[in-house]
């Protein structure tokens, strides 16, 4: 296969994927697994089934994983030795020379790549020296930044900062996930030495589509006259459980209840999960609140189907993933209006946007909804013909351009 890009043509890249910290092939909603494993996986082996050579590189978390495994024709998954398996988030750092180092003898052996892709700012890290080493042009999509979240109220370490700025300053590509964040970009950090590309992930509508909610609620052993408000995400600061809960309790419909599906994530997880019970409790809403263990990925289309609306009160976004599902499974949702969030959802037209986060406005429009049904089924469907407009495949070819332009700059300035 030929691809051409600026009326040249090259052979097909092999694109080396960084992924340190989370792995495409982990399961969403525990730990420190959510949106960036669905955005590596899908992506990616759509990058596969386009005809781009994908290795992806994450680190071996726990024993007995085989060293390679194949996704697809195109798309495999190194597991790459660093460090004790059961290390913290917070320590992934004093692991990346290693990590490096194993991905450094893939590249120097049997998968050799055209391009560098990195994702998140410790597989960054490791991108930049490979770049330097090998010559390679470089493409990261950080998926949080340490600025944005310090916007929201979550503080990281300054080292992250600088680490990141280093990253900016190297990569030739960064890419990001709608307009709204290329603005908070510009605005953080200025206008970085290489270019800004806005690659919107996307959903599988295969999966993900409209549905019988009677019938999802029968296949998940929910009543079928009792409102659900469904929340879905790690259960961590960042994405604000607590204020679905004190949503919950803010509602003027006392019948409704509260789904939260995930689990605990990072090194306040435990300790979220300890306050939202509490806060449960303080609020005297224990019998309207259930938890739900992080499911199967595909199987959360059927939560959605089953819930009245979605909640995603997020701190920060650099786009909603789950916003995007809920929509396309028809159903209306109810957001932070900060990042991506703000690209997803149109206020009043696929949904309601919450300025500042706060419970009674969530409230206010969670009981909207739920008082009028053909409120719900018009923001519901408005917002399923909105989630056409993504798709993988658009989001795979969008980024074959950009890895295209890269290697046609490459050879060009090699002579």
């Amino acid at each position: 296969m030929v691809t051409r890009s600026l009326g040249f043509p090259f052979s097909v890249q092999r694109v080396a994927v960084i992924s340190l910290h989370t792995s495409p092939l982990a399961q969403p909603g525990s730990g420190d697994s959510g949106g960036m494993n669905v955005y590596v996986r899908e992506l990616v082996s759509s990058l596969a089934q386009g005809g781009n050579d994908c290795t992806t590189y994450t680190r071996a978390d726990r024993p007995g994983l085989p060293e390679v495994v194949q996704i697809e024709p195109g798309h495999r998954v190194v597991h790459v030795h660093a460090g004790p398996y059961d290390l913290r988030k917070e320590d992934l750092p004093s692991v990346i020379d290693e990590f490096t180092d194993g991905v450094r003898r893939h590249l120097d052996g049997e998968f050799p790549a055209d391009v560098l892709h990195a994702n998140y700012f410790l597989s960054g890290l490791v991108a930049h020296r490979l770049k330097h080493e090998r010559d390679l042009p470089f493409a990261t999509t950080f998926h949080t930044l340490a600025r944005v979240k310090a916007e929201g109220g979550d503080l990281e370490p300054a080292w992250r900062e600088r680490a990141e700025t280093e990253i900016i300053g190297c990569a030739d590509v960064i890419c990001v996930n709608c307009d709204e964040e290329e603005r908070q970009f510009r605005r953080l950090y200025g206008d970085p030495p290489g270019r800004i590309e806005v690659i919107a992930p996307a959903v599988e509508h295969a999966f993900f589509a409209p549905g019988e909610r009677a019938g999802a609620r029968r296949a998940l052993e929910l009543p079928d006259d009792v409102p659900v408000v469904l929340f879905v995400g790690r259960i961590q600061p960042l994405k604000g459980p607590d204020v679905a809960v004190r949503a919950l309790a803010a509602m003027a419909r006392r019948d409704a209840m509260l789904l939260v599906v995930g689990g605990a994530s990072g090194q306040e997880g435990d300790g979220e999960v300890q306050r939202l019970h509490a806060l449960i409790d303080e609020l005297g809403v224990r019998d309207r609140v259930r938890f739900v263990p992080p499911q199967p990925h595909h199987i959360l289309s059927t939560y959605y189907r089953a819930a009245d609306a979605v909640v995603v009160p997020s701190r920060s976004e650099s786009f909603g993933l789950v916003a995007l599902e809920a929509s396309a499974c028809g159903v209306p949702v109810v957001a932070s209006a900060v990042g991506g969030l703000l690209t997803l959802v149109d206020h009043g037209e696929s949904g309601f946007l919450v300025p500042d986060r706060d419970p009674v406005e969530f409230a206010r429009y969670l009981d909207a909804l739920l008082d009028d049904p053909a409120l719900a089924a018009r923001l519901g469907r408005r917002g399923y013909e909105r989630s056409l407009r993504y798709t993988w495949g658009l989001a795979a070819a969008r980024l074959r351009r950009v890895y295209a332009d890269l290697t046609i700059r490459e050879l060009v300035a090699c002579g």
